[in-house]
Parts: C-alpha cells; sequence; structure tokens
C-alpha cells in the first residue's frame, strides 16, 4: 500500500520537474501578500467549480502538522510533502491545536469532489474518496510557488476551492496501432494528463497497419502482426501496399509485462485504461498472421498495411466463420486478464462488406438468421462477440457505426463523425455515449495555420477551438444529457514517426479537453485558461515533453476588396501584438503593428509575426502577394470559391483554404479584366497529392471573349494518359501562351483526371482537383 500510494504522487513530482515560468506567473508568485489583503483568484487549470480567494496566506515549514484520519489518507500527504515541498513529515490521526493540513472524510461529496480550504490558521482538505483527496492535492501544488522557497518556508494564499468534475468520462485516446508509441513514452504521457484530471486512456491496439499486445494463445499476432514494411519518405495516405516479398522492419509491440506496468502506473495516478480490439473491420494486421480467419474469396496476398490500403482495407473478418468467434474470444480472455477495466472497446468502425456479400460463409450466415442486408451481419457479428464480453462482468464499447445496425447490449457509443451526432441514436434508445467529434476533438487535425505545422490533413482543430466545445447542445432532450458519460480526445497517429510527433500533437491540446471535461461552462474563460495553460506548458518542458507552439502563430486571409487585396491577420492568443513589415524585411517588436486589414494594389512582401514585448513569440509569416491583370479581378462560374484564384497569393497545402476544389468533373472559372488587354501568356495552379485522390488535371484550356457570351479556345494543355495517376505530389504552375491576342474575359477549364485507379491510392473514386492561383499576364 506505502508503495502504491507514493506512486501517486510521483505525478506531481513529473509535473514540476524543472520547471521553467512565464515572467507575469513569477512575478505574480513573488509578490509580497498582505495578511489582511484578498489575493486574486488563482489560476487553476482546469478551473474548479468554485473559486473564493481570501484574505492572507498560510505559512508552512517542516514543522506544520499534518493530519489524517485513516492510513491511506497519511500516505498521501506524506507523498505529497515529499515530492511538492521537499520534506517528509509525521502525520497524526489525531488534531492537534497548532495550524496543520489536515484531511477528513466527508461522504456528501460526489466521488471525485473535493473542497480545499486555505487560510492563516491552516489547510483543511475534504473529501469522500481516494481520487477526491488525489485531485484537491493536485490543485494545492497549483497554488504554491513554482520555485522552492530560498527560506524553509512556504507561503499559501489563502482561497476556499469546492469543485468536482462536469463529467464522468474524461478521456484521451491513443493511436498505438498506425505509430508504435514506446511504452517508456505512454508512461510519459500519463504523468502529463494526470494533473490535468483526465481519468480514461483509451489505448487502440489493433489496426490494419499493426497488432501492438502480446497474445500467448496466438504469438503471430505480434511475429507477424506487429510489422510493416517501410516507406521511407512516403507520407502515410500515400504508401503503396506490401508486396509479398518486401520484409517488414517497421512497428513494435507491448509485452504482456509492458502492459501490467502501463496498467498499473495509470491505475497509481487514477486513471482507467480500456483497450480497443478493432473488429470487424481495421484487422489487416491480424489477418495477416491469421488469413484463415478471413473470407474465403480474398483473391489477393493480405499483408500489414503500410498505409490506407485501398482495397485491401476492405479485407474483414469473416462473419461466417465461427472459427473467428473462437478466435476473439480467446483473444479477449487475455486482453482482459490483462486490462482490469470495466470496459472493453471492440471498434465496430469503417467495416466495408465487399467480400461479405461474396462469401458463401456470409450469405448462409445471412440466410440462417434471416437477415437481407450485410449491414444486418455486422449487427449480428458485434452482438455475438459483446454478449461474450458482457458474459465476463464488462461493458462494451465501440465506434458511433453500431448505430447502423441493432445495437449490442447495454453497449456504449464513441460519436465521432462529423460532430459526433450519430451517437444520439444510440441515446434515442437509452444507450450511454462518450463525444469525441473529429471536427473538434481529433488531434491529428492541424493545430494551428498549416503552414507551420507537420504534415497531416483533414482541416484545423484548433486549441481555441477544442477550448469553446460544449457537447451538450441546446436542443437536446434531457434524457440524453444523463446518457452522455463524458468527452475524449482521440489522437490517430498515421502521420507520427517518433514520440516528438506525438507530443506536438497532444499538448498544449490535451489541456483544452481538460477544461471541458472537468469545468463548468459557465467557469470556462479564454484568458485565464491561458494564463494556467502556460504555467503547465512550463512544467511540461521540465518533464522533456515539447508543446506546439502553434496558438502563437498567424493565420492569414487575403481576399480582394474595392480592386485591391486586403489582408486580414489572426492569432488565438489576446494577450500577444501581430507586427509586421511590407517590404520583405524580418519583423520586430518596433515594425508596424496590426490593428486592421492591410491593404495591397501591387507586389508586396508582407511578414509578420507576434511578440510580447520585444520578445517574439511565434514563427514568422511570409506572404509571397503577386499582382497581375487578374488580381482581384471578379471570378464567375465556381461560386464562393472564385476569390481564392485571383487573391495573390499561392497555396501550399490541400486543405490551408487557398484551393478552389472538385470531386471531379471540370471546373471552369471566368475572369474579368474590366478592360480590354493584350494577353500574352496566363498559369494556373493545379496540386498533386495522391495520398488524398488530388491529381493534375487531365486538361487544361484557356477561353477568350470580348463580350462574356462567345469565348473562343485559344490554348490548351493535355496531360499524357501514363502520368495521371502517378506518385508525384506538389504545386505545379501550368503555363499556357495567349499569343498577344486581346481580350476582356479570361475562362479557365480543368478537368479531372477521372476514376483513381486499383494501383493508386483511393482506388474508385473521382480524382479531386484543386486549383489555385490564375496570373494573366
Amino acid at each position: 500500500m506505502k508503495k502504491l500510494l507514493l506512486s501517486l504522487l510521483l505525478l506531481v513530482t513529473c509535473a514540476v520537474a524543472g520547471a521553467r515560468v512565464s515572467a507575469a506567473v513569477s512575478r505574480a508568485a513573488a509578490e509580497p501578500l498582505s495578511d489582511r489583503t484578498a489575493a486574486a483568484e488563482p489560476l487553476l487549470l482546469p478551473r474548479p467549480a468554485s473559486v473564493e480567494p481570501g484574505k492572507g496566506l498560510f505559512r508552512m515549514s517542516a514543522a506544520t502538522p499534518f493530519v489524517a484520519e485513516t492510513p491511506a489518507q497519511a500516505e498521501l500527504l506524506r507523498s505529497f510533502a515529499a515530492v511538492a515541498l521537499g520534506y517528509l513529515p509525521e502525520v497524526a490521526t489525531d488534531a492537534p491545536r497548532a495550524a496543520s493540513v489536515r484531511f477528513s472524510t466527508d461522504a456528501a461529496f460526489p466521488d471525485e469532489g473535493y473542497r480545499l480550504e486555505v487560510g492563516p490558521g491552516g489547510i483543511a482538505v475534504a473529501a469522500s474518496s481516494e481520487r477526491g483527496f488525489l485531485y484537491a492535492l493536485q490543485t494545492l501544488r497549483q497554488l504554491l510557488p513554482d520555485d522552492a522557497p530560498s527560506a524553509a518556508e512556504w507561503r499559501v494564499h489563502a482561497v476556499r476551492i469546492a469543485d468536482a468534475p462536469r463529467f464522468a468520462y474524461r478521456g484521451l485516446m491513443l493511436d498505438v496501432a498506425r505509430y508504435f508509441i514506446p511504452k517508456e513514452h505512454v508512461l510519459k504521457i500519463i504523468d502529463a494528463i494526470a494533473p490535468l484530471k483526465i481519468n480514461t486512456l483509451h489505448l487502440h491496439l489493433s489496426d490494419d497497419n499493426g497488432w501492438r499486445v502480446e497474445i500467448r494463445r496466438y504469438p503471430r499476432l505480434t511475429q507477424v502482426g506487429a510489422w510493416r514494411v517501410d516507406r521511407p519518405g512516403v507520407p502515410f495516405p500515400a504508401r503503396r501496399n506490401a508486396l509479398q516479398w518486401e520484409e517488414a522492419t517497421v512497428g513494435g509491440y507491448y509485452t504482456q509485462q509492458d502492459i501490467r506496468e502501463i496498467v498499473a502506473h495509470a491505475a497509481a495516478r487514477r486513471i482507467d485504461v480500456i483497450p480497443e480490439i478493432d473488429i470487424p473491420a481495421h484487422s489487416n494486421a491480424a489477418l495477416a498472421a491469421y488469413p484463415e480467419l478471413a473470407c474465403p474469396v480474398v483473391d489477393k496476398y493480405i499483408g500489414v498495411l503500410p498505409g490506407p490500403g485501398g482495397d485491401n482495407a476492405r479485407i474483414i473478418f469473416c462473419a461466417g466463420n465461427d472459427r473467428v468467434y473462437d478466435f476473439l474470444r480467446n483473444v479477449l480472455d487475455e486482453v482482459m486478464e490483462l486490462f482490469p477495466s470495466k470496459r472493453i472497446h471492440l471498434g465496430g468502425d469503417e467495416a466495408d462488406k465487399h467480400y461479405w456479400a461474396l462469401c458463401p460463409r456470409c450469405r448462409e450466415r445471412m440466410r440462417a438468421e434471416g437477415m437481407s442486408d450485410p449491414e444486418q451481419l455486422q449487427g449480428y457479428f458485434m452482438r455475438r462477440v459483446s454478449d461474450y464480453v458482457r458474459s465476463r462482468g464488462r461493458e462494451v464499447c465501440g465506434w458511433d457505426e453500431l448505430t447502423r445496425a441493432e445495437l449490442p447490449e447495454g453497449a456504449i457509443v464513441y460519436g465521432w463523425q462529423g460532430m459526433g451526432d450519430l451517437a444520439l441514436r444510440a441515446a434515442r434508445q437509452g444507450h450511454r455515449f462518450v463525444m469525441t467529434p473529429a471536427k473538434v476533438c481529433y488531434l491529428i487535425r492541424y493545430q494551428g495555420p498549416q503552414w507551420f505545422e507537420p504534415e497531416t490533413y483533414f482541416g484545423n482543430n484548433t486549441l481555441r477551438g477544442l477550448f469553446d466545445y460544449d457537447p451538450v447542445k441546446p436542443d437536446w432532450e434531457p434524457a440524453w444529457r444523463d446518457l452522455l458519460l463524458g468527452v475524449q480526445a482521440s489522437l490517430w497517429t498515421e502521420f507520427c514517426s517518433s514520440p516528438a510527433d506525438v507530443d506536438h500533437l497532444l499538448f498544449p491540446r490535451t489541456a483544452a479537453l481538460a477544461e471541458i471535461g472537468w469545468s463548468q461552462p459557465g467557469r470556462k474563460r479564454w484568458p485565464e485558461f491561458l494564463g494556467a495553460l502556460d504555467r503547465y506548458v512550463d512544467r511540461l518542458e521540465g518533464m522533456g515533453i515539447v508543446s506546439a507552439r502553434s496558438m502563437y502563430n498567424i493565420q492569414h486571409t487575403v481576399r480582394p476588396h474595392d480592386g485591391r487585396l486586403a489582408v486580414e491577420l489572426a492569432c488565438e492568443r489576446p494577450d500577444v501584438e501581430i507586427r509586421y513589415t511590407t517590404d520583405g524585411g524580418e519583423p520586430t517588436w518596433r515594425s508596424a503593428r496590426y490593428r486592421r486589414p492591410v491593404s495591397v494594389d501591387r507586389s508586396t512582401t508582407l511578414r509578420c509575426a507576434t511578440f510580447r514585448g520585444r520578445e517574439r513569440t511565434g514563427e514568422v509569416l511570409t506572404l509571397d502577394l503577386g499582382w497581375n491583370l487578374a488580381t482581384a479581378r471578379s471570378v464567375e462560374g465556381v461560386g464562393a470559391q472564385g476569390w481564392l484564384l485571383v487573391n495573390g497569393l499561392c497555396g501550399r497545402r490541400d486543405s490551408d483554404f487557398e484551393w478552389c476544389t472538385r470531386a471531379g468533373g471540370e471546373l471552369v472559372a471566368t475572369v474579368d479584366l474590366l478592360r480590354e488587354e493584350t494577353l500574352h501568356r496566363c498559369t494556373l495552379g493545379v496540386l498533386a497529392n495522391p495520398g488524398m485522390g488530388i491529381y493534375l488535371p487531365a486538361e487544361v484550356s484557356v477561353e477568350l471573349s470580348s463580350d462574356n457570351e462567345h469565348f473562343t479556345e485559344v490554348a490548351r494543355l493535355v496531360a499524357p494518359v501514363d502520368a495521371l495517376f502517378s506518385d508525384w505530389r506538389g504545386r505545379r504552375d501550368l503555363e499556357l501562351d495567349l499569343g498577344g491576342r486581346t481580350a476582356r474575359w479570361v475562362r479557365f477549364r480543368a478537368r479531372s483526371a477521372g476514376i483513381v485507379p486499383p494501383t493508386a491510392p483511393r482506388p474508385g473514386r473521382e480524382a479531386q482537383l484543386c486549383c489555385d492561383e490564375i496570373v494573366v499576364e
């Protein structure tokens, strides 16, 4: 017990080791406080339900008595003092008369709630559970100065805090299947999230790209399924499938001893670890090890997928083969032995029914069960496995695709698609649910201005966007609120290749998750959150975790306005200033301060960055704004996106808000030059990113007109057929010769490459067009 409780407080060590506190917070902590002066409300993360600053302070030293009611409480107090204060006090079980630090049990508090009172006479903590006492100490640690006092006396400002979480479930999901996160770093992440009062770690242990947990009954799961072929330098979405003769060298797995260590490490910090074995899809790694568990009609090599897999991702467990259910029961027996969590996640997402529809075993299963739709067959599959998990006394969790068929009894649904609203289908049937919407809570997405971020995909989920998210909507039925367990942020690791990549995506956004899960909506304040966040980020640095600084970078928007370009600049941080130059020079704290959109009417290089005083806090954003006959002119034919083609700025990534897009077909854009001009050449910017199904156009043509009614084609470029679906990726400017003709209107036509072939990433869909800047000279 003593060893366990001591480890319970080791998270404090990890949180404070090597701490560097921002200058503003350091000054505030160092300011003298009169015993008669009320302090400002302290900056705490996550923000408590109620905080009442008091007058004066409590002075604490090695002579201060510590008082507890039980041996467990006494060990918590000793551990806290040893780690946070630097000494190991004696803890009494009877209350001395002198000022003291004391624990007392109060059954009126909810499981994770607590009361913390600091006054000149001492510190009093009340809670109903060990977890409540632990959370109170985590809050108390934030009330202490970050640096050890010069004298042997700690000062704590007077305050009264009454606190309890908004949601019972506050979770973080780590995808350790696509990128194997080493055990040591998983332990470090647990240490980093524990002070945030996050209480659930969801481990995605299996997928098409790797099997990560040792199952002794099936050794090939880790001998074969834990390893994929290397595709160096190729981003995840563009990686082609393995050939049978290629050697698999990338991956890894957790031994059963590793899992026990992770679970124990988390349990000591009162974090529940939920394992996920994803079925029936996302199973290529398992089927590479045991291909006999796939449908017998599969006619291709089954290997661990280096990337999305294309048609190979259709290969899933055979629903008509009873050996599959025996296999999964045996696997889950070992998983449940390793993970004491009352919840087991079975995935259930993104299952393509292509092979089920062809498989004689699956068709026979459907006939025997009276089914007419393969979707019903997935309902059968998930219920059959879920019933076994429930028979072992556990609860079943799954992604929101479970709602497409009859839900397994008692299943907890994780709403992820879009804004997670499919989970409400489960709520209507009385099922509990967790919200982890991809549009807000998927940490794989860019967390700030994309030009400064490592490559990923699917747009932006910023720190502020996550902070502002409220999972409870005003139009919800009252019963749904009671069925909502809480919130989860989910980190998918397709674009991670090192622990540093994982840290960059996790932090500091995980702190915003904590604020959503713990704090009451009326208590959330962005400026106060940032103040507490700065301290947390500095403490992470002391642990060797480097957080992303995306919140200091500048997001730009350049729009045509009255024949000029209006450059809008924005930063998430309200406590920084944006400084800029228009002569290409490096911005400094003396440069012009951005207060309103910058107006541009010629080719200009605008450079800008954020500053706090004289210190530059963010990266320098460089906008090379070109000017030509088409710049800032009106564009017809492409709807609301048309202005992106003539805003003088070239895009760099398909999701960086600078591209006009079309899924297949033809993109047609007509630019009005406002008067007749002699035209010599023009260019159209285009993009190729095969991993996202974006390819160069098959054909581009230019037509000219003097009346906007009668157009004449004057130039055309046709791509070689064998080059349409190559692996090349990047931006290309296609130049066409206009031959000195005179016209006012210029029309561009770009035709899609057509249907993506089976040999390319994203097969079977219409190739997407991404067109950017039009230049007319």
